[in-house]
């Protein structure tokens, strides 16, 4: 039973401290009183240190699309890697993803591709700064999208800093330099007419606005598609360039969250999904973009791009493999589940009587521990000083779901995978109602 002093989990983490702040390298995998460590996993479950088997409901934050293990993946990596673990050359096996990656995606013709999401975002801002000739980049106030500094710019800003709602101060990150949000500009979530006047207000100095469609950080609040209508008509005008953060967003659509939406960017930040569950990242845009900032063939590009193991071998087949079983099919099975996890998590909340809101879609689910669904960061905020409880709530609720065999990402999200099935989605649902009522 999860927690327990005597487990080998207790005993790791009590080492781990000693050697590392925190005792890990990844905030987001630490939960009090200490993270369960792994061991071994097959498919949708996950076994820890103690032989203790639960199914996975988190898969990496995303980037197991197919679950843990899966023998096409195995396979594919296992052969790699008796033929060519990393190189100073590029390989067949990086043309084979890149070409999946331009098919899949609408506003992708070519693609580069890096180890993380956080560096695909920020090669996505050095290429519109590139490209432009200018230095700012919008984003939505409590949106993530990634460790950049620019990206790190009113994450989860302070509202005595965070100013008003029609002109958002921009709040740099922990440990960025106060001078890095001088070229950020703050926008608030859905807030058309609030947003188109910011943007006009900086746009000859706009080099381009990244969003989220689908922000985890912000309960899967989808962006409307007024809001990104908006952004991809001022973005045209003003001569800068719309990225879509697709890191998450990418399990939207088949085509990703630019073909469900039917907005065409002018650059994409991939990650996670298209890596096969090896550390993967990439940007990818407009032919005349992409040629224009990082093309070495005209003598030094405008945007110089190294990384000893961009596109290394083995990512590069594991993402190769993962893809092509990501087809129409797959995605479809997928998106179906999430909607019976959600149908289910509603039915919960609604028989337990707790306030509480599921949101999300296509594999992607939160369950927030608040009666009203916020629309904002800043009325995440308000709901959660409102209801100083919620936090205390998600908590609990997590660690029942750990001691009764099913993991979650720590806030309330649920992110699926293709080896789970209609029987995996029902026990988690069970299961937590049987949280929902203890609480």
């Amino acid at each position: 039973m999860y927690p327990s002093n005597e487990s080998r989990s207790a005993a790791l983490y009590e080492r781990a401290l000693r050697v590392m702040p925190g005792g890990n390298s990844r905030h987001t995998v630490y939960f009090p009183p200490y993270p369960i460590y792994a061991v071994r996993a097959e498919g949708a479950r996950v076994w820890d240190a103690d032989g203790v088997e639960r199914l996975d409901f988190i898969n990496n934050y995303s980037s197991l699309i197919h679950g843990h293990n899966h023998p096409r993946i195995v396979e594919a990596i296992i052969s790699q890697a008796g033929r060519l673990l990393s190189v100073a050359m590029p390989t067949e096996e990086e043309v084979r993803l890149a070409e999946i990656v331009c098919d899949r995606l609408p506003g992708v013709e070519q693609v580069r591709f890096t180890n993380s999401g956080t560096e695909g975002v920020m090669f996505a801002f050095k290429a519109a700064r590139g490209f432009t000739g200018r230095s700012k980049i919008a984003k939505v106030e409590g949106a993530y999208h990634g460790s950049d500094d620019t990206a790190s710019v009113s994450v989860a800003p302070d509202p005595r800093r965070w100013g008003s709602a029609q002109a958002p101060a921009s709040v740099p990150g922990g440990g960025s330099a106060p001078h890095v949000s001088e070229d950020v500009v703050v926008l608030i979530m859905n807030d058309v007419e609030a947003s188109r006047r910011i943007l006009r207000a900086h746009a000859e100095d706009l080099a381009g606005v990244i969003l989220d469609p689908l922000p985890s950080h912000l309960g899967y609040e989808a962006a409307t598609p007024d809001f990104v209508a908006m952004l991809r008509e001022e973005t045209s005008r003003a001569g800068a360039l719309l990225i879509f953060d697709e890191v998450y967003s990418f399990r939207m659509g088949f085509k990703g969250a630019q073909g469900a939406l039917g907005v065409t960017p002018d650059l994409t930040a991939l990650g996670k999904v298209i890596g096969g569950g090896l550390p993967i990242g990439a940007v990818g845009g407009r032919e005349d973009i992409m040629s224009g900032v990082f093309d070495p063939r005209p003598g030094r590009p405008r945007v110089g791009h190294g990384g000893t193991f961009n596109a290394n071998p083995m990512t590069m087949a594991a993402g190769v493999a993962a893809m092509e079983m990501f087809d129409e099919t797959a995605f479809n099975r997928l998106s179906a589940l999430g909607e019976r996890l959600r149908t289910g998590l509603r039915e919960a909340v609604s028989i337990a009587r707790v306030p509480a809101t599921v949101r999300g879609a296509a594999s992607m689910t939160s369950l927030m521990h608040i009666a009203d669904p916020p629309a904002t960061y800043r009325d995440l905020v308000a709901s959660m000083q409102a209801n100083p409880k919620a936090r205390e709530r998600a908590q609990s609720v997590f660690q029942q779901l750990l001691s009764r065999g099913v993991i979650i990402g720590a806030p309330g999200l649920f992110v699926l995978s293709t080896a789970l099935t209609e029987a995996d989605i029902d026990k988690a649902v069970d299961i937590t109602l049987e949280a929902l009522r203890r609480i």
